[in-house]
């Protein structure tokens, strides 16, 4: 395979699998449990099923201590995410909670920045700036005439991203550093399956300090669980994952906005969320702007963390 090849087959794996993201929203609110509760099963049966799935084929393979201690840090970070995440969807809804949380981009394009020394051009920084002109369009509103609880959710989404952020990079770090360590490269599936078991032990904590119930309520919520674990979690991160090592920091970062566009259109399409002709336009604009930061000129990132 081309080296262009190459490329497009993992822009287009990177996309897919933010776009079964964007679903994740609708999952938690359908799933009629406790947010960290939601969350907590979402891991830990991604976990589990990843595990299983390996070992029956064989595939799992020894890794080193420092690769399970880098494992620490993106499931610390994505415990967090998904702690803030599922409390702002069940207060300002999948799409708005989905699209704030998003701020990752400009996060991870810092961190392209200052810790893999990426040049960000001008037409990276024009597709920035148009998708987050469209995401202050769709957010709309003003801000004190918001209900407290309201603004209360913006602000968790919004912590949201930061943690998005660290657990995208400080991932590809463990699978970069799971390759470095092994002749052959181990399967994505394996470090998504210890980050996701190290989660759902954190998410687990958490459960039992705030008191909540483990029980599932229904044969409903355990289908929108498995669905949420399974296809939202297992399937669109093994495709993010093998994409990851081709594409720079921030161009990650730029295509993980089509998972709240997907969310957003969810919302309006399925929960019924009342739209304005603003907050259509600022869908077109975001995806103007994924559009203009994917063309030509881009730099990669180089193959090694400094």
């Amino acid at each position: 395979m081309t080296a262009a090849h190459s490329n497009r087959a993992a822009l287009l794996s990177m996309l897919a699998g933010a776009a079964l993201i964007g679903t994740n929203g609708l999952m938690v609110r359908f799933a009629q449990t406790p947010p960290t509760v939601s969350a907590f099963y979402r891991m830990l049966i991604a976990g589990v099923f990843l595990t299983l799935l390996l070992r029956l084929r064989g595939r799992w393979q020894k890794l080193p201590r420092g690769v399970w201690l880098l494992a620490l840090l993106p499931a610390v970070a994505f415990a967090t995410d998904l702690w803030l995440w599922h409390r702002s969807i069940l207060l300002i809804g999948p799409g708005l909670s989905t699209l704030l949380a998003n701020s990752q981009v400009f996060f991870m394009a810092l961190a392209g920045m200052l810790l893999y020394r990426e040049r960000i051009g001008p037409r990276f920084m024009a597709g920035i700036v148009l998708a987050f002109l469209g995401l202050w369009l769709l957010l709309g509103g003003e801000w004190s005439k918001l209900p407290a609880e309201y603004r209360w959710g913006v602000w968790l989404a919004l912590g949201t991203g930061i943690c998005y952020a660290i657990y995208n990079i400080s991932l590809r770090n463990a699978q970069q550093r799971a390759a470095q360590d092994r002749e052959g490269r181990p399967p994505v599936e394996q470090v998504l399956a210890i980050v996701s078991l190290g989660t759902a032990v954190f998410l687990g904590l958490a459960v039992a300090g705030e008191g909540a119930s483990f029980a599932i309520p229904s044969w409903w919520s355990l289908g929108v669980l498995l669905t949420l674990a399974l296809i939202g979690h297992c399937l669109s991160w093994v495709l993010i994952s093998r994409a990851m090592p081709q594409l720079s920091v921030a161009l990650i970062g730029l295509l993980l906005l089509v998972q709240p566009i997907v969310a957003f259109l969810l919302d309006v399409g399925l929960l019924g969320r009342a739209t304005t002709p603003r907050e259509w336009a600022g869908v077109a604009v975001s995806l103007a702007g994924i559009f203009v930061a994917g063309l030509k000129g881009r730099t990669r990132l180089p193959e090694q963390p400094t």
